[in-house]
């Protein structure tokens, strides 16, 4: 019994670069910091799934909080909706996030 090859794209045409949106935290769909939303809008999954898994991180053992708040911090932030200010804890995990970020000088 023979098979066929699978074809696949020609091997002297580049590929495309993904189509995938920046990671970002979501300025839309946010339910505590858009972390969640913005990796639904990175990957592709619903964000009610990655909010699922952070709940089942935290039940197992408490690394759910870890991880989200650490994605909070180093997560850059998406334009907030139109019209809508950011909050105190937003602002704070702005300054942290600019801290976290700036390059280092090392002379």
């Amino acid at each position: 019994m023979t098979s066929a090859p699978i074809p696949g794209p020609p091997l002297d045409q580049p590929r495309s670069p993904s189509a995938r949106p920046p990671l970002l935290r979501s300025g839309t769909d946010r339910m505590a910091g858009g972390v969640c939303g913005g990796l639904a809008d990175y990957s592709g999954i619903d964000s009610l799934l990655w909010r699922v898994g952070f709940v089942a991180l935290t039940l197992a053992g408490g690394a759910g909080i870890v991880v989200y708040l650490l994605l909070w911090v180093l997560m850059p932030s998406a334009p907030l909706a139109p019209g809508e200010q950011p909050s105190a804890a937003e602002q704070l995990v702005g300054r942290l996030h600019g801290a976290v970020s700036r390059p280092r000088s090392t002379s």
